[in-house]
């Protein structure tokens, strides 16, 4: 008899897209490599004003190498991250998708729970849940602060985060965006761009190769 784990995973390719503001900034990775990493910083950071930048354009440069290699780290389908005109990161936004085959989608209470546990860190307080209806279909938000382990295990700092579950209604996936945060100072800020950028997800089904599957489910 098989178990949880002799399952095969969930293949339902689809793509995935914001319709992003200033600031934000697309640190997605093909091959998840340092030197990919580098040859998207420095595009990016060529485009930015030099003269609002409080910190060196190598420094921003160098920060965001590092960022998208530890985002990309497990292969997310989307990550990006929020840096001031100051050339300060602000936020990262990550998503993925989850799922397995034979295995239904969790339900909105199910995943609440699942939202909630976290490897490295602890939710402290009491979680914000609300309920939304986005262009990518029906979802639920939660909020929290966490208490992070720091390296060697040694203390705690305190974080903030945001959880879009979302239930595509022409998929089985659940997909998942998470945006973190460490600045709680700015959180009223960051929350109202990581809602405005959910606003806008698009998630597109793809059929086998990678065309768009068609709304009927049939074959493209």
């Amino acid at each position: 008899m098989s178990t949880p784990d002799d399952r095969p995973p969930l293949v339902e390719p689809y793509e995935c897209s914001f319709d992003f503001q200033p600031g934000w900034v697309d640190l997605t990775l093909r091959e998840g490599t340092e030197a990919e990493a580098k040859e998207l910083a420095t595009e990016v950071v060529n485009r930015l004003n030099p003269l609002a930048l409080e910190i060196e354009n190598s420094a921003v440069r160098d920060d965001m190498v590092e960022r998208a290699v530890d985002l990309n780290a497990d292969a997310p389908t989307l990550v990006a991250a929020y840096y001031s005109e100051a050339g300060e990161a602000l936020a990262n936004l990550m998503v993925d998708g989850y799922g397995d085959e034979g295995v239904p989608r969790p339900g909105v209470e199910e995943v609440i729970p699942m939202i909630l546990e976290w490897e490295n860190a602890e939710v402290t307080g009491d979680p914000e849940i609300t309920h939304l209806e986005l262009a990518a279909g029906p979802a639920v938000r939660v909020q929290a602060m966490l208490k992070v382990k720091r390296m060697f295990g040694l203390g705690r700092k305190l974080t903030e985060f945001i959880k879009y579950a979302v239930f595509p209604p022409d998929m089985q996936s659940l997909i998942v965006v998470t945006v973190e945060w460490e600045k709680i100072a700015l959180t009223e800020q960051i929350t109202e761009l990581a809602d405005e950028a959910v606003r806008t997800l698009r998630i597109t089904p793809l059929a086998a190769g990678g065309a768009e599957a068609p709304a009927d489910g049939g074959t493209a």
